[in-house]
């Protein structure tokens, strides 16, 4: 979430009256994330975030918008998209495709501890569920063919080391296909800063915009690779474990998952670290904006390679 975007007050006052949502009291520029530009916005009927897509295209945009009204709809914390007055989702702001969704309370937290990743497994498990009556569609964006046309972009900013590990992991994850893991709407990026708190529950997820319709596990992995690892890129197993329990409540592994999960977390931290480089190394000009270290998900992908037999099972 950052601004690369400029929207001033008064252009965004004529955009609102397209919503019946009161007059515009204010307008804050959110300084974080790296893909889309945010606002809070505040109105006299309620505060609201409005996101004008940099990247996404408008034909993209209602699989997401879509997805987070189905979920809200089914109970799931998400952000729920608000409709115009013609009934549709998605506009046009300073020439970016546009939409607001409700503001939800709560804040994000940077720690991370075992009851923490329990919520987080039983809302992923939730999404996941509610997910499976969305009958849109989109492939992964950020799947392996990205991963393989990303890598010669930013190997010229590489060590030889980084440069042999992330041409060696390209290679692996080719070598495998997961047509047999049970596929499903995913959130893909269900992170810390994606979700909220309030008096110590989960109060809301957000950020919906790199869903897509992959494997299931995938995103548990995902989600395992951020809220249980520790400093140097191992997994907690007790944070890890409790995460996997929560979630196997509501929906149990099956037999292929279990054998696929040492290879579905490294592809999980593969993503994140050719991402993570591509945005440090090959930036956009932008406002406020926060690039994250890559270094990060490298060490997180070294460690699952080489503590594969150590890594906490799913069972």
């Amino acid at each position: 979430m950052s601004v690369f975007t400029t929207v001033t007050a008064d252009e965004l006052s004529v955009w609102l009256e397209r919503y019946a949502i009161g007059t515009l009291v204010s307008l804050e520029g959110i300084a974080a994330g790296i893909e889309n530009t945010n606002y809070f916005v505040t109105t006299s009927q309620g505060r609201f975030v409005l996101t004008l897509f940099e990247k996404l295209k408008t034909d993209e945009l209602p699989f997401y918008l879509g997805l987070m009204d189905h979920l809200a709809d089914r109970g799931v914390p998400s952000a729920k998209p608000v409709r115009d007055c013609s009934g549709g989702f998605l506009g046009k702001l300073n020439g970016k495709p546009a939409a607001l969704v409700r503001f939800l309370a709560g804040s994000d937290l940077t720690e991370s501890n075992g009851d923490r990743c329990a919520q987080v497994g039983a809302v992923l498990a939730d999404i996941h569920r509610a997910g499976i009556s969305y009958e849109s569609k989109m492939d992964n964006p950020r799947g392996p063919r990205w991963w393989k046309a990303m890598m010669p972009e930013v190997l010229p900013f590489l060590g030889h080391e980084d440069a042999a590990l992330l041409t060696e992991e390209v290679r692996f994850q080719s070598l495998y296909r997961f047509e047999d893991l049970p596929p499903g709407a995913i959130h893909a990026d269900l992170f810390r800063d994606n979700v909220l708190w309030e008096d110590g529950r989960i109060s809301g997820v957000i950020d919906f915009y790199f869903a897509c319709t992959d494997r299931l596990l995938y995103d548990v992995a995902i989600a395992v690779n951020d809220w249980c690892v520790e400093a140097g890129g191992t997994l907690d197993r007790l944070r890890t474990q409790a995460l996997l329990k929560t979630y196997r409540r509501v929906r149990p592994f099956t037999a292929i998952e279990r054998e696929a999960w040492p290879v579905m977390l490294r592809a999980a931290a593969l993503r994140f670290w050719v991402s993570r480089l591509y945005d440090f190394y090959l930036p956009r000009p932008g406002e406020l904006t926060h690039a994250k270290d890559p270094n990060h998900f490298r060490r997180i992908l070294s460690s699952h390679v080489a503590r594969e037999r150590e890594l906490p099972q799913l069972a």
